[in-house]
């Protein structure tokens, strides 16, 4: 096969997927078959034949549409998928994830939800739901039950649901032990002098004081002695250590709101560094956490040393990062709250019901989400991989509809219904479409004169007569011939370069009288523009996915 087939193959295959061929994509595929094939190459000569094929390709796609690419890649074969590897191998895992109800779910936390999850799936173990709820401050039933939600709609799968606030008298128990033995200490010193002990390496005080008179100060702080910021339990970590997450943590706050599950029942609430080893020893053998905890994992096994307990394995993973994407629950809440987005499922929010309302895929955030891996390595990847993913898995489910912006009326010289399928190559079912004597099009397309009108025919426009010529000659234009007017909203990333919000911009038009036969909710390829989520059906309102 020659280099010009090879590539062609690729260019083709490239275009079916992503609606463009890339010569970025195309190259390395087709050096990657030269090389196991033996065949001779210089790079520079594939670059400039990847480049004029994949010019030639997407104008077959702009001017004969998708269906033709297909079938011109129907003659070519392509190597099998290897057997997909497993992200890790661990025996029998059990492994969690551990959201704290604060706020809904974002794109980051579908990386660390999906890891765990698959990993406990590809090792016939198990995956267990953990809500961190131990900031009375912060924590509603309202985050709960969205996170579950978000979940389910995932199709991550729990065996096991638990809350870090159930395991209290738990944390009490150890917590004294801890203190008798003189690995914490009770301090009442101000918070600006705990910090600059830390900063400076400065013992405090307290940090002397015996096991008796801690535990004395522990039970006043339970008994509601102090009030916040009068008292706090602290590791006695390593207060010269370069690691500032070592130099005497934080264990256990004095916190007086009221919480959502356990009311005004405990008035000392621990930190993550104290409840994170003890719950992991109790329930998981692996656990699964982003690279920002890397510097505390001296302080998770120290703990658990301390406590005589089993110790799971620790995997540290680089966060997902998104460029110009805001996901700081401590950003998006003032947002939701003040009203300035329309709340946390706005198609401009990275959050899973932001993404879900915009018309993203589940399948594609999954595929996204595990395609880095438990790698450490930190990058900001663009959202438009994603959308990429996206457009992939719903090419061959989406049904396709025609809406047209800027329309323009043109009368024709048919009168009759039209059937056509709602897909080229998917069974997803047919629809009739009723023309009387005229159609609206873009008005960019007013001036092609002759045009094959999709599942009509071959019109001209000037006069509105059929033409004779072969239709696969003419370009095919999109119609609607019904006064269904809609709306496609078009989102733009959250924020602009001087950091105020962008609104969602929006664009009028009319669509095909089949959207009676669409669901709420439903993603459909509006022809020539992409994918589209239907978000309000009387109104006729879709939000542009991809």
């Amino acid at each position: 096969m020659k280099i010009e087939e090879i590539a062609k193959k690729y260019a083709l295959k490239n275009c079916y997927d992503y609606g463009e061929a890339n010569p970025k994509f195309v190259v390395p595929k087709v050096i990657g078959e030269l090389k196991e094939k033996s065949l001779p190459f210089s790079p520079k000569e594939v670059v400039e034949i990847v480049r004029g094929v994949v010019e030639e390709v997407n104008t077959i796609a702009k001017e004969q549409g998708k269906e033709k690419i297909g079938e011109l890649l129907s003659s070519y074969e392509f190597r099998k998928r290897k057997e997909k590897e497993k992200i890790l191998e661990f025996e029998n895992a059990i492994t969690r994830f551990a959201p704290e109800p604060s706020g809904y779910l974002h794109i980051g936390h579908a990386k660390a939800a999906f890891l765990s999850y698959e990993i406990a799936k590809q090792n016939n173990g198990k995956f267990l739901l953990r809500f961190d709820d131990t900031n009375p401050k912060n924590e509603k039933e309202e985050f709960v039950k969205a996170i579950r939600e978000d979940l389910e709609w995932l199709e991550i799968r729990w065996d096991k649901e638990y809350f870090t606030s159930d395991f209290m008298e738990f944390f009490y128990e150890r917590a004294r032990y801890l203190i008798e033995k003189g690995f914490m200490y009770v301090s009442t010193s101000p918070l600006e002098k705990i910090r600059e002990s830390r900063a400076k390496s400065i013992p405090l005080p307290e940090r002397s004081s015996p096991p008796e008179k801690n535990l004395e100060l522990f039970d006043k702080m339970l008994e509601g002695y102090f009030e916040e910021g009068e008292a706090v339990v602290l590791w006695k970590g390593e207060l010269s250590s370069e690691n500032t997450a070592l130099r005497d943590p934080t264990m256990f706050r004095v916190i007086t709101t009221p919480h959502y599950r356990q009311s005004t029942k405990y008035l000392v609430w621990p930190s993550y560094d104290f409840v994170t080893p003890i719950l992991d020893s109790l329930h998981v053998t692996l656990a699964m956490r982003s690279k920002e905890y890397e510097l505390r994992e001296k302080l998770y096994y120290d703990i658990l040393e301390k406590l005589g307990m089993k110790k799971p394995k620790l995997i540290h993973f680089s966060r997902l990062k998104v460029k110009g994407a805001v996901v700081s629950k401590r950003l998006l809440k003032p947002l939701v709250e003040s009203s300035k987005v329309s709340g946390w499922d706005d198609p401009r929010l990275l959050t899973i019901r932001g993404l879900r309302r915009r018309g993203i895929h589940k399948l594609a955030i999954k595929n996204f989400a595990l395609r880095f891996g438990i790698g450490k390595q930190e990058k900001v990847v663009d959202l438009s991989f994603l959308l990429k993913e996206n457009r992939k898995v719903l090419d061959p489910i989406a049904k396709r509809i025609m809406f047209i912006r800027n329309p323009v009326k043109v009368e024709i010289d048919f009168n009759g219904e039209v059937t056509l399928p709602f897909h080229p190559s998917s069974h997803l079912g047919n629809k009739t479409l009723r023309v009387k004597g005229f159609v609206f099009i873009e008005k960019e397309d007013l001036n092609l004169g002759k045009v094959n009108l999709k599942g009509i025919g071959c019109f001209d426009l000037s006069s509105g007569k059929r033409c004779r010529e072969s239709s696969s000659s003419l370009k095919t234009i999109p119609w609607v011939s019904s006064l269904n007017e809609a709306t496609l909203f078009i989102v733009e990333e959250l924020l602009n370069e001087k950091g105020e919000l962008n609104p969602l911009k929006q664009e009028k038009g009319f669509v095909e009288e089949s959207i009676k036969e669409i669901r709420e909710g439903e993603i459909v390829h509006l022809e020539r523009i992409g994918f589209a989520r239907l978000d309000n059906k009387k109104e006729k309102i879709f939000i542009l996915s991809s």
